[in-house]
């Protein structure tokens, strides 16, 4: 449903392409349906730790131990068709956009990891070791699921934040709030110079509520509760 309401944002604001910066199947209650709009949307998809946690079922253990979390993943990965895993294998761990005079480097935690954390807060001298040394005018990503626009060293460095979970406070592995809207992030390049614009989409909690009434999903009471 939050996906379905950005991709109606996107058209209504006219963007010409779109990109996906991964975690597009765990933890909500439709995975197939979130796989299913992403095959038809055709666009390019950065590999996120929890598509990676689908692909490989032992990897998650080495990220968390919060067998909640762990439950929702082995669930999501039963509603999956063999179809959906052949489409998570071609995401790409880093992918790079042109943008008119530069270029826009995609990743989901950092262009080195996907389980990385990128903050507004990031020291300096820490984002240059997080960044490396593949760099782009932008650099984009997401992980955290708080959205952040910050200049360092006169690039760009963005958090689009999240579609299905966006936070209300970075909890680094603790039990989060989730904010009853949508996010995703818009770039516009005009001369040279690069626009962006954080995006919220709001949704309909009474919707939202009833759809996780429907799924069996492990999380479904708890996400319920997030939009009262």
């Amino acid at each position: 449903m939050a996906l379905r309401a950005v991709l109606a944002d996107i058209k209504r604001r006219g963007v010409d392409q779109t990109v996906c910066l991964g975690d597009v199947a765990t933890l909500g209650p439709s995975p197939q349906r979130s796989v299913d709009l992403l095959i038809e949307l055709n666009c390019p998809c950065i590999m996120g730790n929890h598509d990676a946690f689908l692909l490989e079922p032992g990897l998650v253990k080495t990220y968390t131990q919060a067998s909640a979390v762990i439950d929702a993943i082995d669930w999501c990965r039963d509603q999956l068709s063999s179809g959906s895993f052949d489409y998570l294998r071609t995401f790409k761990p880093v992918a790079e956009l042109p943008l008119g005079l530069g270029a826009m480097l995609l990743y989901h935690g950092s262009p080195r990891s996907n389980v990385e954390d990128i903050l507004a807060t990031t020291p300096p001298e820490q984002l240059d070791v997080l960044l490396g040394e593949r760099q782009a005018s932008v650099m984009a990503g997401g992980h955290t699921h708080v959205q952040m626009l910050r200049q360092h060293r006169g690039r760009l460095v963005l958090n689009v934040g999240s579609v299905g979970m966006p936070f209300r406070d970075y909890v680094a592995g603790a039990r989060p709030t989730i904010l009853a809207h949508a996010e995703y992030a818009v770039l516009e390049e005009i001369n040279g110079v690069v626009d962006v614009s954080l995006c919220r989409v709001p949704l309909d909690r009474t919707a939202m509520r009833d759809s996780l009434a429907r799924s069996t999903s492990p999380l479904s009471g708890w996400l319920a509760e997030q939009y009262v």
